[in-house]
């Protein structure tokens, strides 16, 4: 039904809008919200949310011919906005269209285990700056200070066959929550790793988010000695010992942020990471 694109061009055309046009998949102003579709393969999980006035750019972006792939792609639409099924259901009757929540403004990610650190007010905030893949999945505990004590190896180990995006949040000794959104899970890298998806917040104590400035791509990189999130230009946006205790931030040209903290150079309280859990 209607236009339908190969994977390639829809992979490239994912990659485009989350590299450089965040307000294209993500939840904008509520008050000016278009109708959403989404771009979908047949039997499988793969998605793209566009609002509905944005299929023009679709296809001017797009320039080269369907190829015989096409016709597992079709857009639909966002039917019921009060129901919230996983994109893992079933699809085996093509007669049955999938159907998703349109985010409202009581609809907040669901915590599948408690927080020390995360609140509704938190939540509710967050939730606007969520990519779609997150959404309508509940968020499963993966590390906790609390729990598993202050360490980056066992956050590391905690991770080790994780493929989904992970949420940092972290509470300085003066009661500031801040932390970052990775669209890949911590891991020890020799190099950077990450997409534009990956922002940083701040509850500082105003709500502040900062996304993928395009100036570099050093999203996330990390050793055992430290976790770094961002960089440039000689300071990383948030920057993590190896006991998750002493912490830094700086501005940088990967997110063009203010430092997240209240000073530049903190001490940590209590630390989660968070991940959906599929």
């Amino acid at each position: 039904m209607g236009v339908a694109y190969s994977v390639g061009e829809v992979d490239h055309l994912y990659t485009f809008f989350v590299q450089w046009s965040p307000d294209i998949y993500t939840k904008g102003n509520k008050k000016h919200r278009q109708p959403r579709l989404l771009i979908r393969e047949k039997h499988q999980n793969r998605y793209l949310v566009v609002e509905k006035n944005k299929v023009a750019v679709i296809n001017k972006l797009l320039s080269n011919p369907v190829n015989a792939t096409a016709k597992n792609w079709e857009i639909i639409t966002v039917k019921d906005p009060k129901r919230r099924l996983s994109l893992s259901s079933s699809e085996d009757s093509e007669a049955e269209e999938p159907e998703y929540q349109e985010e409202g403004e009581d609809a907040l990610p669901v915590l599948s285990d408690h927080s020390q650190l995360l609140d509704d007010r938190h939540l509710e905030r967050l939730a606007a700056h969520m990519p779609p893949r997150t959404q309508g999945y509940p968020w499963q505990l993966v590390y906790s200070t609390a729990i598993h004590g202050s360490s980056l190896k066992t956050l590391y180990r905690n991770m080790a066959g994780l493929d989904s995006p992970v949420l940092l949040v972290i509470k300085d000794m003066h009661k500031k929550v801040f932390g970052a959104f990775s669209s890949h899970p911590f891991r020890v890298s020799k190099y950077c790793y990450g997409t534009g998806e990956t922002f940083l917040f701040s509850f500082n104590p105003d709500f502040q988010a900062y996304r993928w400035s395009g100036e570099n791509s050093y999203f996330v990189s990390g050793n055992l000695e430290s976790l770094q999130i961002g960089g440039g230009e000689g300071g990383f946006a948030l920057w993590l010992d190896a006991d998750l205790y002493h912490g830094a931030s700086f501005s940088c040209p990967t997110f063009h942020n203010a430092p997240l903290s209240t000073q530049q150079d903190f001490i940590v309280q209590d630390l989660e990471v968070w991940t959906v859990q599929k």
